[in-house]
């Protein structure tokens, strides 16, 4: 067991005199910089998985509670499509610095810290793009590919990222 497990805290009191209860928490919970298990960073299903009372997520929405990882994606990946969906085709220079400015800020403050680290690697290696609207929904359909790939999701076709994020689909099912 101590294989799926890691240990977080002090192994003594503060006093020194009595050893400090050490939380064990199972490898896959991602822990904040706090030391406790990060709700950002990690999904509803993991999280509960700490609790011995609860054998599933539930199935309701959740919504006045904290978003788990897989929410905060979802609701962060709708967000930066529709930012690069309405960038325009033929920005100024003083736009391709702001959007530049945001995605950098964007990978800093992001809510998961490992998400965002990984984010800033990723944009490290691959320079935002803002010469136009489509170089911009292009580089951003590849940075989402990058992460679904980790997440071993299925990548998406970027030739459609304009139709899926800006126009609707052509079969009219947006319409």
């Amino acid at each position: 067991m101590a294989d799926d497990t890691r240990e977080t805290g002090t192994s003594s009191s503060p006093t020194g005199t009595t050893p400090a209860p050490v939380k064990r928490f199972p490898k896959n919970i991602i822990l904040g910089k706090d030391g406790k298990p990060c709700k950002t960073c990690n999904s509803l299903r993991d999280m509960t998985s700490l609790s011995k009372n609860l054998t599933k997520a539930p199935t309701l929405p959740r919504t006045e509670c904290p978003p788990d990882v897989e929410e905060l994606g979802r609701s962060s990946w709708t967000l930066l499509h529709s930012i690069a969906a309405t960038y325009p085709t033929k920005p100024t220079p003083t736009e391709q610095s702001q959007v530049s400015q945001f995605m950098g800020l964007f990978s800093k403050l992001y809510p998961c810290w490992v998400c965002a680290e990984d984010f800033q690697d990723w944009m490290a290696k691959n320079k935002v793009r803002t010469e136009s609207r489509e170089e911009f929904g292009q580089w951003m359909c590849e940075a989402h590919n990058d992460v679904n790939k980790k997440l071993g999701k299925k990548e998406f076709d970027c030739s459609k990222w304009e139709e899926r994020w800006r126009t609707g689909w052509k079969d009219g099912r947006c319409d």
